[in-house]
């Protein structure tokens, strides 16, 4: 639990205070191109949130399918369940969505502060960035209801007298 709620705290300290932060501190400077450098500061730091959850989520459900014995067989696999959808929302983030949006951006030349906002190109990277965000919500969602599993069964089970 201790290694999804440190993974959950990173991830949620990133989308709510690295993320707006850096587009605003950059953005102050009146920088031609301070949105092309706040994103890549926050795709960097993005890469180690996704690629943390996917490593941790399937360390968890390594660590999980070995300790089972003793969990209530529709908690464990609703556990299971919800670290693959961690490992599969974090790894299409970083493997699939983040490195489309890098390709977007090398084919503006680092230049994305000066496409229009009607450009494809410009318009496929505003779509992938949305799905970007939504990818890192499921997986956050998913953390949060595996620590809420984790605490109720652990309560359960301090709540049962032992004779």
């Amino acid at each position: 639990m201790l290694l999804l709620a440190a993974w959950l705290g990173a991830a949620i300290y990133f989308s709510v205070i690295v993320a707006p932060n850096v587009f605003g501190v950059l953005r102050s400077f009146s920088l031609p191109n301070a949105n092309e450098i706040a994103g890549t500061i926050v795709s960097r730091t993005l890469s180690v949130v996704n690629t943390s959850g996917f490593v941790f989520s399937l360390v968890l459900l390594v660590i999980t399918f070995a300790l089972r014995k003793g969990h209530r067989r529709s908690s464990l696999n609703l556990q299971l369940a919800l670290l693959i959808v961690i490992a599969a929302a974090t790894g299409v983030g970083e493997w699939v969505i983040a490195a489309r949006m890098r390709g977007l951006r090398a084919a503006m030349h680092g230049q994305i502060d000066q496409v229009t906002l009607s450009d494809p190109n410009r318009m496929a990277f505003a779509a992938l960035h949305r799905y970007s965000v939504a990818a890192l919500g499921v997986a956050m969602i998913a953390a949060v209801l595996i620590i809420l599993l984790m605490l109720f069964a652990r309560e359960k089970t301090t709540l049962i007298p032992t004779k």
